[in-house]
């Protein structure tokens, strides 16, 4: 029904805006705590190995998992898939920034110190990796936070799950068709960004 579309349509966009605000938090934790993840640039060479440990542990956690971790504190709504696409996206994006990092070997031989290690070599050396990790982690979590979603995530998981709940399968069909529709606009969108920023 006509009267439907306006809220279903505001679900996705709460979907879209919880997987790109989550991706984007958690990827400016994780560039910094993947400093300290990298035995090339950390200040703290030995501690590396504990905080690739740790990004691995929490990434072995499915978002899915923390989400129902999470319910039972936080009830339902986007607080929930917030914080489960941001632990999830962190602990990927802090194993994947470590290996960006570990490319760059100038400037540690030449004696340089962590800030200027950080500013002289890594970022322009490693920021387009920076952002196409970025980027194909808010693929991923457009797909993730519709299932977080329907376990009281919020957005459009959660609108979907209510309309088969109550076996309305023809407006859940068309949710289901909007989602998939929505995945393959932003992977097109962050797949061309990707291809430009690896050139």
């Amino acid at each position: 029904k006509a009267s439907r579309i306006p809220g279903v349509l505001e679900s996705v966009v709460i979907t879209l805006a919880l997987a790109l605000s989550s991706t984007t938090v958690a990827a400016i934790l994780a560039f910094f705590v993947a400093l300290f993840g990298s035995e090339k640039v950390s200040p703290f060479p030995k501690a590396a190995k504990f905080v690739r440990g740790f990004a691995t542990f929490l990434r072995n956690i499915p978002a899915l998992v923390w989400a129902f971790i999470l319910f039972s504190s936080l009830g339902i709504g986007t607080g929930v898939g917030f914080v489960a696409l941001c632990i999830t996206s962190f602990a990927f994006l802090v194993r994947a920034f470590v290996e960006t990092m570990d490319c760059v070997e100038s400037l540690q031989a030449v004696g340089a110190s962590f800030p200027q290690r950080v500013s002289q070599a890594i970022l322009p050396s490693c920021l387009s990796g920076f952002l196409s990790w970025f980027l194909y982690s808010v693929e991923v979590n457009i797909r993730a936070s519709t299932i977080v979603g329907m376990v009281g995530g919020g957005g459009v998981g959660l609108t979907l799950f209510s309309y088969i709940k109550s076996f309305q399968y023809d407006v859940a069909l068309s949710i289901i068709l909007l989602v998939a529709l929505m995945v393959i606009v932003v992977d097109q969108i962050t797949g061309k960004l990707r291809k430009e920023l690896l050139k």
